[in-house]
């Protein structure tokens, strides 16, 4: 739910596809991404002889036009990013892809996740050679100088991916090819899809969908991928210890049509609403789900409460993270930009209310005030995960705990904070049992404090903003 919820991460593209509108295919490929990011967007593009690359601020219907998109014709391979900043402000030299050159070779680089190590990389480059605050560009920087020495990107990848640890996932291309990279544990999605005329890559396999891809497989944890005339290559640049998908991705970062390891979105929420029933029943006359990740699992709930389904509340779609800030007055009420009620559904009537999510517990609170104010003589609030009493170091922002409403408080605090009737979340297990999956596959770190990678004292959003600049 935006505004309380985990912030979004990043979402990515690339594409390989002699013949076809390569910019046009990225474009919808970012689209179906955009919830994952609204901050910037940006593509690169390649005719084989040059890279050209265009970023801007704002949604990606606003950074890109029917004329932008004509003046990057022409090429058979492109990459495309859609950001919500996790290290960095957010900054034009901040949006993606990076981009490099030295006149005759060009990497452009698109990054979803976090490194923890940034600190150690940028104390080893000693200075930043470009405005931008980024691990993103940090990277890229790397990659620049070993392909500056001679190296081909692929050999430039497999010398420095080694050395970053953290959450990632890239996208990159030179001239000639299209790379893409994950971690190896794997904590962000990436997903290869095959086109008629090549293949595809993306964060999420609804972007697949979008542009009439044939899902393959994942990239692997600790996997590079070549495309180019060649076809699909694939190298391993370390071992893969244990794999440590982001759960998140299932309970509310991912489209509900998107799939991961194979399983919907859609029908893992519906199946975390019907565990939660089991788990907190309550006394209702109407279960509802907080839009846009809420109604799924609220359907499940339903199902198995026996309570009727139905809208209580309105999303506003149109609203999204603008440049125009409300003053505190209207920060206040600024939900019902975003949510509304229904009150001829919900006056007289007793709800269950689904959530993904409580962070910090203002939206959620201004949520049932105004439920109640509609007319609703109960609210009871279930989640589908457990508190989130622990900070994210992998890319999503939510870096303290300070920020967390449940990492000092009890359940019957935060439900008394929150002004709910009762509060239930959902066990750790039922959630992990939904996905179909086993415990020890995915992070769960900011629940229960085991962080598959260690995370340093170095370690934050803005860890480069005091490193200083100097021009190469």
């Amino acid at each position: 739910m935006d505004g309380e919820s985990p912030k979004d991460e990043c979402g990515l593209f690339g594409v390989w596809a002699p013949g076809e509108d390569v910019a046009r295919l990225t474009y919808f490929g970012l689209f179906a991404q955009q919830h994952r990011g609204q901050e910037s967007a940006g593509m690169a593009v390649s005719d084989g002889q040059s890279v050209l690359v265009y970023k801007d601020l704002g949604l990606i219907s606003q950074v890109f036009s029917e004329a932008t998109l004509t003046t990057l014709q022409g090429g058979d391979l492109g990459i495309g990013h859609t950001r919500y900043s996790t290290t960095g402000s957010t900054t034009w030299d901040n949006a993606q892809p990076i981009f490099k050159t030295d006149g005759e070779r060009s990497i452009a680089l698109g990054h979803n996740g976090n490194l923890v190590n940034t600190h150690d990389l940028a104390e080893r480059m000693g200075r930043r050679t470009s405005p931008a605050t980024t691990d993103s560009d940090l990277v890229a920087t790397l990659l620049a100088g070993r392909m500056g020495e001679g190296a081909t990107l692929e050999d430039a990848a497999l010398g420095i991916l080694p050395t970053l640890e953290g959450a990632f996932c890239f996208v990159m291309l030179d001239e000639r090819s299209v790379f893409a990279a994950r971690d190896p544990h794997g904590v962000r999605p990436l997903a290869i899809g095959r086109l008629p005329a090549g293949f595809c890559v993306a964060s999420e396999t609804c972007a697949l969908d979008m542009v009439g891809a044939t899902y393959v497989r994942d990239v692997e944890p600790g996997e590079l991928v070549r495309i180019d005339d060649a076809g699909l290559h694939s190298l391993k640049f370390a071992e893969s210890t244990r794999r440590a998908l982001c759960i998140f991705e299932f309970v509310y970062l991912s489209r509900p049509d998107s799939r991961m390891r194979g399983v919907s979105v859609h029908e893992a929420r519906r199946e975390m609403g019907r565990r939660l029933a089991r788990e907190h029943p309550a006394e209702a006359d109407l279960v509802i789900g907080v839009p846009a990740t809420g109604p799924s699992a609220a359907q499940g709930y339903a199902e198995v409460s026996g309570i009727p389904y139905g809208e209580g509340l309105i999303k506003n779609d149109y609203v999204g993270r603008t440049f125009i800030q409300p003053n505190q007055s209207l920060r206040e009420r600024g939900v019902k930009l975003k949510l509304n009620p229904l009150p001829d559904s919900i006056r007289g009537k007793r709800l269950v209310v689904v959530d993904d999510s409580i962070v910090r517990g203002t939206t959620t609170r201004q949520i049932v005030q105004a439920l109640r104010e509609a007319g609703a003589t109960l609210v009871h609030i279930r989640i589908t995960c457990p508190p989130i009493r622990w900070p994210c170091f992998y890319g999503i922002d939510m870096s303290t705990r300070n920020e967390l409403v449940a990492s000092d408080l009890s359940v019957e605090e935060v439900r008394a904070f929150i002004g709910a009737d009762s509060l239930g979340y959902l066990s750790l297990d039922g959630l992990v049992s939904a996905t179909g999956s086993e415990k020890h596959e995915f992070c769960r770190a900011c629940f229960d404090g085991e962080y598959p990678i260690p995370i340093p004292t170095h370690a934050g959003k803005f860890v480069l903003e005091d490193l200083p600049f100097t021009k190469s």
